[in-house]
């Protein structure tokens, strides 16, 4: 695999390497170019931001061209890993904030002096941080609502106004639900090893008080707490009392267990924020008025549920660049306001620019954003890509029954203590 990719990223490279040329860039004198790699360029609905975002930066550096490259998703880290290995690949890259992109800062440029104007305006810069430098501008915010099939409640007899507060009252509305309805509780894909990640942060702060999640966040994480180890044990226990839709392991989250929501098989799902499996895909074919957000249950007694968010998707510069000044001015026209407002428009992001009007978006998104004020970061978004890699195996193990939640546990600690 890692011959295939560099022999792929060489090809690409040569094909399509940024060739923005130093200082004289600025001038618009000459023929330059930048070339972006990203997973979303290909995307139908991206096509009004990028345009937005392509006509900002051309109105600040003329003459020089953009080239974007939209690289398969599945694929992408580990094309990128190889480009970053050779020294040689795009001027501009898209990361997903956490681990993904914390693993690569040494193959970037730090953006700290360049966006400066942006700080006050854009919000989610923590997911796109490390050593105390920014290294990415933030483009989404990113964060994992349960979603509610309010219909499902009312077909069940339920009140979708008063949704369950507790564990224990989620547990009995699913029952309620499913006995008068057929319908699951909660649908879920765990083939990706992803939706350990969705329900950790979901129901994290229902579970965790004040202080373990400020230290989990601060990397200060007990892996041996009771309430950390609860979290798990509903893991396998949701799945046994048949809470999850069928064959968690063998569906995919993107985008199969989002349809077994919409098709209403399911009263919840825990979706996105953004791109994909969010509030404007669900709208394409539930009411919107039958889609609500439900606060975390909680769990531990005490805890206080917040909405789980970060900084999303954000744009990144690298180290080989021959410009960085050039680059990172087409990052922050790719975060520019005008872009940013068309892309929740055509694509229902949540924009990083929180000042963008969303109530046309209607009482769900309105909702989300309402909660962005109280809301914490995500608690997977802190943990390294090892660790997460590792507990998306670890997850199917435990919903297989091949490997016990004290045992997971312990592979998790050992996992995040050596980074």
């Amino acid at each position: 695999m890692r011959r295939w990719a560099a022999v792929l990223v060489a090809a690409l490279t040569l094909a399509g390497c940024g060739s923005a040329s130093g200082p004289d860039s600025a001038s618009g004198g000459g023929e330059h170019k930048l070339v972006v790699w990203d997973w979303k360029s290909g995307d139908p609905a991206a096509a009004a931001y990028l345009e937005k975002a392509k006509a900002d930066f051309a109105a600040k550096r003329p003459g020089v061209s953009v080239e974007f490259v939209a690289q398969p998703f599945d694929q992408y880290y580990t094309l990128l890993g190889a480009a970053i290995q050779a020294g040689r690949g795009p001027d501009v890259m898209l990361f997903n904030g956490g681990g993904r992109l914390r693993d690569r800062v040494d193959a970037l440029v730090p953006l700290d002096p360049y966006v400066i104007a942006d700080r006050d305006r854009l919000t989610g810069w923590e997911a796109f941080g490390g050593n105390g430098k920014t290294y990415a501008s933030p483009v989404t915010l990113q964060g994992h609502p349960i979603y509610v099939n309010r219909k499902l409640y009312r077909d069940a007899g339920l009140d979708p106004d008063r949704p369950p507060a507790t564990w224990d009252e989620f547990v009995d509305a699913c029952t309620t639900i499913k006995d008068r309805t057929g319908a699951r509780c909660l649908a879920l894909g765990n083939k990706e090893g992803a939706g350990i990640q969705f329900f950790l942060s979901a129901l994290g702060s229902g579970a965790l008080t004040g202080q373990e999640y400020g230290d989990w966040l601060a990397g200060n994480r007990d892996w041996a707490s009771p309430d950390v180890k609860r979290i798990f044990e509903l893991w396998t226990e949701a799945d046994r009392a048949g809470l999850n839709t069928e064959g968690p392991n063998s569906t995919a989250m993107f985008n199969d267990s989002f349809a077994k929501f919409q098709s209403g098989e399911a009263a919840h799902v825990i979706g996105l924020m953004s791109d994909v499996g969010h509030w404007k895909d669900f709208g394409e074919f539930l009411d919107p008025g039958d889609i609500g957000v439900l606060p975390a249950p909680v769990i531990t007694p005490g805890a206080a549920p917040s909405l789980p968010y970060d900084g999303g998707i954000g744009y990144a510069v690298a180290r080989w660049t021959p410009d960085p000044a050039l680059a990172a001015d087409l990052v922050r026209s790719l975060s520019s306001k005008d872009a940013l407002a068309a892309f929740h428009a055509d694509a229902g992001a949540i924009a990083a620019d929180t000042s963008i009007d969303v109530s046309a978006a209607g009482p769900v998104a309105s909702r989300v954003v309402s909660g962005i004020a109280g809301g914490r970061p995500a608690l997977h978004v802190a943990l390294s890509s090892t660790t997460l890699d590792l507990m998306g195996r670890l997850s199917q193990q435990l919903l297989s029954g091949s490997v016990t939640v004290d045992e997971a546990l312990t592979q998790l600690a050992a996992s995040d203590r050596d980074g």
